[in-house]
């Protein structure tokens, strides 16, 4: 049998386009142990953090098979924001929770984050994936 195209591009690209349609609020929650992996750091919790992606909320957007990459304002600074489809954990909206987790065999790649030293100690990609908070999220719109 062929090897096929990851699922997980596919799934995340429909929700967004889908998201944006109903006029919600994209957000996607990263896994930022994966090595190439560009966000602020400093917004991170317990190595995860959530991005807005609305389209009013970004600039240079960019959001293929490979990676989704835009520009965005944190703290008053615009950060160029990196990050490789394979550390993307789920996408919702911020009005309602709608969307989907990702499981770790849906990108097909098996690149793991440099956390996962192989010693099946549970800090890699095939442990459960987080679950997206609950409610309305914290983030601000910072001008």
């Amino acid at each position: 049998m062929a090897d096929s195209s990851p699922l997980q591009p596919y799934l995340l690209i429909a929700y967004y386009e889908w998201m944006v349609d109903n006029g919600w609020t994209p957000q996607v929650l990263v896994d930022c142990s994966y090595t190439e992996v560009n966000v602020p750091q400093q917004f991170a919790n317990d190595g995860k953090i959530v991005l807005n992606i609305a389209p009013e909320a970004v600039a240079n957007f960019e959001l293929n098979h490979n990676f989704l990459s835009f520009s965005a304002r944190f703290s008053g600074k615009s950060l160029d924001i990196y990050i490789p489809m394979n550390s993307i954990v789920a996408i919702y909206a911020r009005e309602n929770d709608q969307g989907i987790m990702f499981s770790s065999n849906m990108y097909g790649d098996g690149d793991s984050p440099s956390s996962d030293d192989g010693n099946g100690d549970g800090d890699g990609p095939d442990d459960e994936p987080p679950t997206p908070p609950k409610g309305r999220p914290n983030l601000k719109v910072v001008k």
